[in-house]
């Protein structure tokens, strides 16, 4: 694939550089994706790939910081159709394959390891990112040193008739309509406290990362079943995964407490149901207070995110 020249990240500014994957085109026209880096201080061989969620993109500069503090070139991937990667022709977030970003984690990979020369690499992913790089890394065989996975989407939330007979309509509609919206409902309460314009903390691109999430789409939803049955017949990592969650889901009707302390997006239960399906090293820790994406929780809950990465890094990875 060609490689582009890096240049400062015109979104997080220096010393963030993203650089263009040029992908092969798909029915919607040319496809890229954007690999952003921020470098550590002084030589190393240790890296981080981070891949985002959905209706997501990379732009939380704190957690790419815990990492180069800690002498990690910190790499981050916006998927095609995410974020950085977005182009006025396509429709936001859309394949129907989770294969289909297989191509520009390949391509992250071999910039970091074979150009860059790093030989010791931590995958980092959330929710969606957190099913679709294990089982690249499964595919792959990859030699990750580690990975963390931040409340990562192993199974549909909800009352079980969506996970069996749901599933079933699903893939049916899909199949004749793979564009077809599936209806939902989407109170905008995490992202109002997320979005420092509307109460929360942190800054990033609305058009980018919507209060109201993007559309879901049938052949959509139905790639991230295929996802999670692959990931419920069991996946053979062998390098040290960590599995970080909310201690608790919620689903408030209403802005409360439970926002800012509760995952309300999905159901922990079966994060911590089918986290021993990604291989055979697994830790699984629950947090107090943790929100959806732990790393934007509130300060004293990613102070105990960050200790318990901090442990666990120590324990099974740099030992």
């Amino acid at each position: 694939m060609p490689i582009d020249e890096s240049a400062t990240d015109v979104v997080l500014g220096a010393p963030y550089t993203a650089e263009t994957i040029q992908l092969p085109g798909d029915e919607e026209g040319a496809v890229v994706a954007t690999l952003v880096r921020r470098p550590t201080h002084g030589p190393t061989n240790c890296a981080v790939l981070h891949v985002h969620g959905f209706a997501d993109y990379f732009f939380h500069t704190e957690y790419a910081e815990w990492w180069t503090e800690r002498g990690y070139t910190f790499y981050a991937l916006d998927l095609r159709k995410y974020g950085r990667s977005i182009r006025p022709h396509q429709t936001p977030n859309y394949v129907t394959d989770l294969h289909d970003y297989f191509p520009e984690i390949d391509e992250a990979w071999r910039r970091i390891t074979e150009r860059d020369g790093h030989e010791a690499v931590v995958g980092s992913a959330h929710s969606t990112g957190g099913l679709t790089l294990p089982l690249w890394a499964d595919e792959r065989r990859s030699p990750l040193s580690g990975l963390v996975l931040n409340s990562p989407w192993f199974e549909l939330q909800g009352p079980w008739w969506l996970r069996t007979v749901g599933t079933t309509v699903l893939q049916q509609v899909a199949a004749m309509a793979p564009r077809q919206v599936i209806p939902r409902t989407v109170r905008g309460f995490y992202g109002e406290s997320l979005h420092s314009e509307l109460g929360g903390e942190w800054d990033y691109d609305l058009a980018w990362k919507p209060v109201e999430s993007w559309p879901m789409r049938a052949g959509w939803i139905s790639a991230i079943r295929a996802g999670h049955a692959a990931l419920h017949r069991g996946l053979d990592l062998s390098c040290p995964t960590l599995v970080l969650s909310s201690a608790r889901s919620a689903q408030p009707q209403e802005m409360s407490e439970e926002v800012t302390s509760s995952d309300i997006v999905l159901d922990v239960e079966q994060i911590r149901r089918w986290a021993p399906s990604l291989g055979r090293h697994v830790t699984s820790v629950a947090l107090v207070g943790a929100i959806h994406d732990v790393v934007l929780s509130r300060a004293e809950v990613r102070r105990e995110v960050y200790s318990t990465l901090d442990r666990w890094l120590a324990a099974f990875v740099e030992a």
